[in-house]
Protein backbone atom coordinates (compact mmCIF):
# COMPACT_ATOMS: atom_id res chain seq x y z
CA UNK A 1 0.00 0.00 0.00
CA UNK A 2 1.09 3.70 -0.88
CA UNK A 3 1.31 5.55 2.12
CA UNK A 4 2.52 8.84 0.30
CA UNK A 5 0.79 11.66 0.69
CA UNK A 6 -2.00 11.38 -2.28
CA UNK A 7 -0.84 14.66 -4.48
CA UNK A 8 3.00 12.90 -4.52
CA UNK A 9 1.27 9.81 -5.90
CA UNK A 10 1.88 8.68 -9.31
CA UNK A 11 -1.03 8.59 -11.80
CA UNK A 12 -2.09 6.54 -15.01
CA UNK A 13 -1.08 9.28 -16.97
CA UNK A 14 2.10 9.72 -15.86
CA UNK A 15 5.08 9.10 -18.00
CA UNK A 16 7.46 5.84 -17.60
CA UNK A 17 10.02 6.70 -15.00
CA UNK A 18 13.53 7.06 -16.16
CA UNK A 19 16.27 5.72 -13.92
CA UNK A 20 17.70 7.86 -11.14
CA UNK A 21 14.40 10.03 -10.90
CA UNK A 22 13.42 11.06 -7.54
CA UNK A 23 9.03 11.51 -8.86
CA UNK A 24 8.51 12.69 -5.21
CA UNK A 25 10.19 16.40 -5.33
CA UNK A 26 8.93 18.81 -7.80
CA UNK A 27 11.62 19.85 -10.68
CA UNK A 28 12.22 23.29 -12.14
CA UNK A 29 11.80 21.83 -15.82
CA UNK A 30 9.33 19.27 -15.17
CA UNK A 31 6.70 22.37 -13.50
CA UNK A 32 7.37 24.36 -16.52
CA UNK A 33 6.55 21.72 -18.80
CA UNK A 34 3.21 21.04 -16.85
CA UNK A 35 2.65 25.04 -17.50
CA UNK A 36 3.22 24.34 -21.01
CA UNK A 37 1.21 22.12 -21.19
CA UNK A 38 3.47 18.70 -21.59
CA UNK A 39 3.06 15.40 -20.41
CA UNK A 40 6.98 14.62 -19.19
CA UNK A 41 5.77 15.46 -15.56
CA UNK A 42 4.89 14.01 -12.10
CA UNK A 43 2.27 14.27 -9.25
CA UNK A 44 4.69 16.16 -7.14
CA UNK A 45 5.88 18.57 -10.12
CA UNK A 46 1.51 19.06 -10.95
CA UNK A 47 1.08 20.08 -7.07
CA UNK A 48 3.64 22.48 -6.91
CA UNK A 49 2.93 24.37 -10.11
CA UNK A 50 -1.00 24.13 -9.21
CA UNK A 51 -0.11 25.98 -5.56
CA UNK A 52 1.80 28.54 -7.81
CA UNK A 53 -0.69 29.00 -9.91
CA UNK A 54 -3.45 29.60 -7.63
CA UNK A 55 -0.76 32.05 -5.86
CA UNK A 56 -0.31 33.92 -9.37
CA UNK A 57 -2.56 32.90 -11.99
CA UNK A 58 -0.34 34.55 -14.68
CA UNK A 59 2.65 32.18 -14.37
CA UNK A 60 1.26 30.11 -17.13
CA UNK A 61 0.88 33.15 -19.29
CA UNK A 62 4.68 34.21 -18.16
CA UNK A 63 5.89 30.25 -18.80
CA UNK A 64 4.62 30.77 -22.41
CA UNK A 65 6.13 34.37 -22.55
CA UNK A 66 9.06 33.40 -21.89
CA UNK A 67 9.09 30.75 -24.26
CA UNK A 68 8.45 33.06 -26.81
CA UNK A 69 10.91 35.33 -25.66
CA UNK A 70 13.08 32.74 -26.49
CA UNK A 71 11.92 32.36 -29.99
CA UNK A 72 12.03 36.24 -30.80
CA UNK A 73 15.78 36.51 -29.15
CA UNK A 74 16.99 33.47 -31.36
CA UNK A 75 15.89 34.98 -34.46
CA UNK A 76 17.23 38.56 -34.19
CA UNK A 77 20.46 36.24 -33.24
CA UNK A 78 20.78 34.39 -36.19
CA UNK A 79 19.01 37.11 -37.99
CA UNK A 80 19.65 40.46 -37.40
CA UNK A 81 23.09 39.71 -35.13
CA UNK A 82 24.21 36.89 -37.62
CA UNK A 83 25.30 34.54 -35.27
CA UNK A 84 25.93 30.56 -35.70
CA UNK A 85 26.56 29.44 -32.31
CA UNK A 86 24.19 28.22 -29.58
CA UNK A 87 25.22 27.81 -26.02
CA UNK A 88 21.41 27.10 -24.44
CA UNK A 89 22.31 26.41 -20.70
CA UNK A 90 19.03 24.88 -18.26
CA UNK A 91 17.37 23.81 -21.83
CA UNK A 92 14.31 21.97 -20.24
CA UNK A 93 12.38 19.52 -21.52
CA UNK A 94 12.25 19.75 -25.51
CA UNK A 95 8.96 21.29 -26.86
CA UNK A 96 7.99 23.60 -30.15
CA UNK A 97 10.45 25.74 -30.89
CA UNK A 98 13.64 24.61 -29.82
CA UNK A 99 16.13 27.29 -30.14
CA UNK A 100 18.44 24.88 -33.07
CA UNK A 101 14.70 24.40 -34.76
CA UNK A 102 14.08 28.34 -35.01
CA UNK A 103 18.00 29.35 -35.34
CA UNK A 104 18.59 26.68 -38.43
CA UNK A 105 15.09 28.10 -39.47
CA UNK A 106 16.92 31.31 -40.16
CA UNK A 107 20.82 29.92 -40.78
CA UNK A 108 20.33 26.47 -41.33
CA UNK A 109 24.35 26.20 -40.61
CA UNK A 110 23.66 26.92 -37.38
CA UNK A 111 25.77 25.21 -34.58
CA UNK A 112 23.45 24.55 -31.06
CA UNK A 113 24.98 22.82 -27.70
CA UNK A 114 22.53 22.44 -25.45
CA UNK A 115 23.26 21.74 -21.25
CA UNK A 116 20.56 20.34 -18.48
CA UNK A 117 21.44 18.07 -15.56
CA UNK A 118 17.51 16.64 -15.15
CA UNK A 119 17.43 12.96 -15.80
CA UNK A 120 13.90 13.35 -17.92
CA UNK A 121 15.56 16.05 -19.68
CA UNK A 122 18.57 13.79 -20.81
CA UNK A 123 16.29 10.74 -21.42
CA UNK A 124 14.49 13.30 -24.29
CA UNK A 125 17.82 14.84 -25.58
CA UNK A 126 17.67 12.72 -28.76
CA UNK A 127 14.67 15.39 -29.63
CA UNK A 128 16.91 18.27 -29.47
CA UNK A 129 19.68 16.24 -31.74
CA UNK A 130 17.44 16.59 -34.91
CA UNK A 131 18.90 19.36 -36.91
CA UNK A 132 19.36 20.79 -40.02
CA UNK A 133 22.06 18.28 -42.05
CA UNK A 134 24.41 21.66 -42.45
CA UNK A 135 24.22 22.15 -39.21
CA UNK A 136 25.12 20.99 -35.61
CA UNK A 137 23.24 20.09 -32.04
CA UNK A 138 24.89 18.35 -29.08
CA UNK A 139 23.76 17.85 -25.62
CA UNK A 140 25.47 17.99 -22.41
CA UNK A 141 24.92 16.57 -18.82
CA UNK A 142 26.07 18.92 -16.71
CA UNK A 143 25.24 21.88 -14.47
CA UNK A 144 25.52 25.44 -14.80
CA UNK A 145 27.93 25.86 -11.44
CA UNK A 146 30.61 24.24 -13.46
CA UNK A 147 30.89 26.36 -16.68
CA UNK A 148 34.75 25.00 -17.33
CA UNK A 149 33.15 21.54 -17.92
CA UNK A 150 30.40 23.05 -19.76
CA UNK A 151 33.20 25.08 -22.21
CA UNK A 152 35.35 22.66 -22.29
CA UNK A 153 32.57 19.80 -23.51
CA UNK A 154 30.94 22.53 -26.10
CA UNK A 155 33.80 23.39 -27.86
CA UNK A 156 33.68 20.01 -29.28
CA UNK A 157 31.09 20.90 -31.63
CA UNK A 158 31.51 24.75 -31.10
CA UNK A 159 34.49 27.01 -32.67
CA UNK A 160 35.52 29.28 -29.48
CA UNK A 161 37.26 31.47 -31.65
CA UNK A 162 33.69 32.34 -33.00
CA UNK A 163 31.36 34.38 -31.58
CA UNK A 164 28.45 32.42 -29.51
CA UNK A 165 25.03 33.53 -28.25
CA UNK A 166 24.99 31.79 -24.58
CA UNK A 167 21.40 31.18 -23.63
CA UNK A 168 20.51 31.45 -19.81
CA UNK A 169 16.54 31.58 -19.81
CA UNK A 170 14.86 30.91 -16.65
CA UNK A 171 17.91 29.05 -14.52
CA UNK A 172 19.92 31.97 -13.01
CA UNK A 173 17.09 32.33 -10.14
CA UNK A 174 18.31 29.13 -8.95
CA UNK A 175 21.20 30.70 -8.38
CA UNK A 176 20.35 31.95 -4.92
CA UNK A 177 23.71 34.12 -4.57
CA UNK A 178 24.04 37.95 -6.61
CA UNK A 179 27.57 36.97 -7.04
CA UNK A 180 28.10 33.59 -7.85
CA UNK A 181 25.18 34.29 -10.45
CA UNK A 182 27.35 37.11 -11.94
CA UNK A 183 30.72 35.34 -11.81
CA UNK A 184 28.87 32.29 -13.95
CA UNK A 185 27.82 34.64 -15.96
CA UNK A 186 31.18 36.49 -16.48
CA UNK A 187 33.16 33.22 -16.61
CA UNK A 188 30.85 31.93 -19.93
CA UNK A 189 31.01 35.01 -21.52
CA UNK A 190 34.81 35.56 -20.88
CA UNK A 191 34.91 31.98 -23.08
CA UNK A 192 34.08 33.63 -25.92
CA UNK A 193 35.19 36.23 -28.54
CA UNK A 194 33.74 39.79 -28.93
CA UNK A 195 30.31 39.79 -30.94
CA UNK A 196 29.13 37.25 -28.58
CA UNK A 197 25.86 38.06 -26.89
CA UNK A 198 24.12 36.79 -23.86
CA UNK A 199 20.30 36.24 -23.25
CA UNK A 200 18.77 35.79 -19.62
CA UNK A 201 15.41 35.69 -18.57
CA UNK A 202 14.39 35.61 -15.08
CA UNK A 203 11.88 36.03 -12.78
CA UNK A 204 10.64 38.77 -10.96
CA UNK A 205 8.41 40.43 -8.68
CA UNK A 206 7.30 43.56 -10.21
CA UNK A 207 3.95 43.21 -11.88
CA UNK A 208 2.04 41.01 -9.01
CA UNK A 209 4.85 41.29 -5.94
CA UNK A 210 2.40 39.65 -3.35
CA UNK A 211 1.66 36.30 -6.12
CA UNK A 212 5.07 36.25 -6.62
CA UNK A 213 6.46 36.44 -3.55
CA UNK A 214 4.05 33.69 -1.99
CA UNK A 215 4.85 31.60 -5.79
CA UNK A 216 8.56 32.00 -4.92
CA UNK A 217 8.13 30.71 -1.22
CA UNK A 218 5.51 27.53 -2.68
CA UNK A 219 8.03 26.57 -5.02
CA UNK A 220 10.62 27.08 -2.22
CA UNK A 221 8.36 24.44 -0.02
CA UNK A 222 8.01 22.04 -2.55
CA UNK A 223 10.86 22.50 -4.93
CA UNK A 224 13.93 20.34 -4.81
CA UNK A 225 16.12 23.74 -6.53
CA UNK A 226 15.58 26.90 -4.53
CA UNK A 227 15.20 30.27 -6.41
CA UNK A 228 15.51 33.45 -5.58
CA UNK A 229 13.46 36.71 -6.74
CA UNK A 230 15.23 39.82 -8.52
CA UNK A 231 14.79 43.32 -9.59
CA UNK A 232 15.25 44.30 -12.98
CA UNK A 233 17.78 46.31 -11.71
CA UNK A 234 19.89 43.28 -10.50
CA UNK A 235 18.83 41.33 -13.89
CA UNK A 236 20.82 44.36 -15.32
CA UNK A 237 23.85 44.00 -13.18
CA UNK A 238 24.04 40.37 -15.07
CA UNK A 239 25.05 42.32 -18.07
CA UNK A 240 28.13 43.87 -16.47
CA UNK A 241 30.48 44.50 -19.37
CA UNK A 242 28.28 44.00 -22.27
CA UNK A 243 26.08 46.31 -24.30
CA UNK A 244 22.67 45.81 -23.76
CA UNK A 245 20.63 45.09 -27.04
CA UNK A 246 17.21 47.59 -27.50
CA UNK A 247 15.47 47.88 -25.47
CA UNK A 248 17.34 46.61 -22.57
CA UNK A 249 16.00 44.96 -19.53
CA UNK A 250 12.54 45.22 -19.93
CA UNK A 251 9.59 42.34 -19.56
CA UNK A 252 9.95 39.37 -21.85
CA UNK A 253 6.68 39.96 -23.63
CA UNK A 254 7.46 43.88 -24.59
CA UNK A 255 11.07 42.36 -26.01
CA UNK A 256 10.64 43.45 -29.61
CA UNK A 257 7.18 41.97 -29.98
CA UNK A 258 6.00 40.56 -33.59
CA UNK A 259 4.50 43.01 -35.14
CA UNK A 260 1.24 41.23 -35.00
CA UNK A 261 1.79 41.60 -31.11
CA UNK A 262 2.39 45.45 -30.73
CA UNK A 263 0.06 47.09 -28.84
CA UNK A 264 -1.59 43.63 -27.46
CA UNK A 265 1.17 42.00 -25.04
CA UNK A 266 0.62 42.15 -21.57
CA UNK A 267 4.21 42.97 -18.88
CA UNK A 268 4.85 39.42 -17.09
CA UNK A 269 6.73 39.00 -14.24
CA UNK A 270 9.68 37.52 -16.14
CA UNK A 271 12.07 40.47 -17.47
CA UNK A 272 14.59 39.82 -19.78
CA UNK A 273 17.38 41.30 -22.00
CA UNK A 274 19.90 40.53 -24.80
CA UNK A 275 23.77 41.94 -24.07
CA UNK A 276 26.74 42.08 -26.78
CA UNK A 277 30.22 41.41 -25.92
CA UNK A 278 32.19 44.48 -26.96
Amino acid sequence: MDDSPEWMRATADDPPVPPGIDTSLAHPARIYDYWLGGKDNFAADRAVGDRIIAATPPIVEGARANRAFLQRTVRYLAGEAGIRQFLDIGTGIPTAGNTHTVAQSVAPDSRIVYVDNDPVVLAHARALLVGAPEGATDYIDADLRDPDTIVDSAVKTLDRNRPTAVMLLGILEFVTDDAQAQDLVQRLMRSFPSGSHLVVSHSTNVVDPEGMDEAARLWNEGGSTPLTLRSPEQVAELFSGLELVEPGVVSCPLWRPDESDVGAVRPTDGYGAVGRRP
